[in-house]
């Protein structure tokens, strides 16, 4: 019998095992449009944070004592699904589990066959050809428009979106700042291509940003990607050349605690005309998915972009992992191998 995390609390502050449950998932004879899948990857996100309280935003809720949903491969076992057969390798939204039964409903998509046949793993499909490289294509592309010559600030640097960001703005011949927050992340974010690194937990953010800039010999940054908010946000607007874009994408600094962004200098978005703009991935992804595979699959088959993945084993590991999200237990993208 298939196994899933159900969401038995809603945290208060950075959530805790005492919030999770593992149980049994009913089993039954497929219906039309159902599959039985067996999971082979699970993803785990910030922005499931979010989705553990009571509160409207762009997904859904985690229901109390239901289980609990989110990206994965599976493998299906059984199909009354049409163009779905046993033996398929598909991206759908049943994770936290281990498997069961699937609807319409948990977006079943086939992976690529073209894809896998050169050789792309399937976990590929949770991280640079999915959510998170989507993601970082999207918000350093399309909102943020950037362009050859840009100085790019990129925060959460050697996170799953950051490191992809990263990678995509060199690709494109851009001066690329990146935070990271230790020596190890660091000197990764040095490996992927990054012009400047700098380490948030060795000192405030702006003067270090400010330094890299004079090192580079750059008037300011045009481009700045939040994955974090708090001081970085601060820095960026206090660094912004005129006309700089900021494609706010996560703010991880604030998911568990609330604390409002102080924005100290938030004027200079006046004089600066800067331009700063919230998105979500799914709002844009339909209308540039093509461009989007072909952009990313070209990128990460030359080996301008690659990816390091924290893997943890199990289901029983999911909420361990996710935790870790939020004190900077990941390098690159963090999984769970079932």
């Amino acid at each position: 019998m298939a196994k899933a995390w159900h969401l038995s609390s809603r945290p208060h502050g950075l959530p805790t095992m005492e919030n999770f449950s593992l149980r049994d998932l009913p089993d039954s004879a497929l219906e039309v449009d159902q599959l039985r899948v067996r999971n082979l990857w699970l993803s785990v996100d910030p922005y499931m944070r979010g989705r553990m309280n009571d509160a409207k935003s762009y997904a859904a809720s985690f229901q109390i004592d239901q289980p609990m949903t989110g990206g994965a491969i599976g493998e299906v076992v059984e199909s009354r699904m049409e163009g779905f057969t046993p033996g398929d390798l598909i991206l759908h939204m049943g994770g936290w589990r281990d498997g069961g039964i699937i609807g319409l409903d948990m977006m079943p998509n086939k992976l690529p066959a073209a894809a896998l046949a050169a050789g792309m793993t399937p976990q590929t499909f949770l991280h640079n050809m999915g959510l998170t490289g989507g993601t970082a294509w999207i918000g350093l592309l399309r909102i943020a428009a950037a362009k050859p010559g840009d100085t790019v600030f990129v925060s959460a640097a050697a996170g799953a979106v950051g490191s992809a960001v990263v990678q995509i703005a060199k690709a494109r011949e851009m001066t690329v700042i990146g935070s990271a927050g230790g020596s190890n992340k660091c000197a990764w974010v040095d490996d992927l291509g990054a012009d400047a690194t700098i380490d948030y937990k060795a000192g405030p953010v702006l003067p270090q940003l400010g330094a890299a800039l004079e090192r580079l010999g750059k008037s300011g940054i045009d481009v700045y990607f939040d994955n974090v908010g708090g001081e970085h946000l601060d820095a960026a607007f206090a660094t912004a050349n005129d006309f700089a874009r900021f494609a706010i994408c996560g703010m991880i600094d604030v998911y568990n605690d609330g604390k409002a962004q102080e924005m100290k200098y938030l004027v200079r978005s006046i004089p600066a005309r800067i331009r700063m703009e919230g998105f979500i991935y799914t709002d844009q992804f339909i209308d540039c998915m093509e461009e989007f595979y072909a952009d990313m699959g070209g990128l990460i088959a030359s080996g301008a972009v690659t990816i390091r993945e924290t893997v943890h084993d199990g289901l029983a590991a999911a909420p361990e992992a996710f935790l870790g999200l939020f004190s900077g237990r990941n390098i690159g993208k963090m999984l769970v191998r079932l």
